[in-house]
């Protein structure tokens, strides 16, 4: 548990919290400022600060969690499918220092983009270029 951290103050039961989903591991609630009718937030009960930080097994809690909701969370509020995300990092968007899984629902003519959408401007990469950066992350995973 982190003491300045606001999910772990959540997972202690000092601040309240719209909880729909609660194992040993995992804890699920409702985004306090959602970005559409069911939009949860997913998360490990010990504190982690990035999906890195996670070890197997609390990170496959995590997913298995977050695999099961989200056709449950659509189900709930009748969405025609979900945007499911994680803002790993401050320069990703990251808010709150506690790795969480967004289950966001989305409706048909929501008005709402893609995931896609969330990284901006696309490089435009030559072939040449793809293939460092295969080579280049293929060796970050091996090393």
């Amino acid at each position: 548990m982190s003491d300045d951290c606001i999910f772990c103050s959540i997972v202690a039961g000092d601040i309240p919290a719209r909880t729909v989903y609660e194992t040993d591991a995992v804890l699920a609630f409702l985004d306090a400022n959602p970005l559409a009718r069911g939009h949860t937030l997913v998360i490990p009960k010990s504190h982690a600060r990035h999906v890195g930080d996670l070890d197997a097994a609390l990170a496959s809690d995590l997913f298995d969690a977050v695999a099961s909701l989200t056709p449950k969370i659509q189900d709930a509020v009748d969405a025609d499918g979900a945007n499911v995300g994680v803002n790993d990092g401050e320069a990703a968007g990251q808010e709150v220092p506690h790795v969480h899984v967004h289950v966001v629902p989305r409706f048909e003519g929501d008005g709402g983009a893609p995931i896609h959408a969330v990284a901006g401007e696309r490089p435009d990469l030559s072939d040449d270029e793809l293939d460092a950066v295969a080579e280049d992350v293929a060796a970050a995973v091996d090393g």
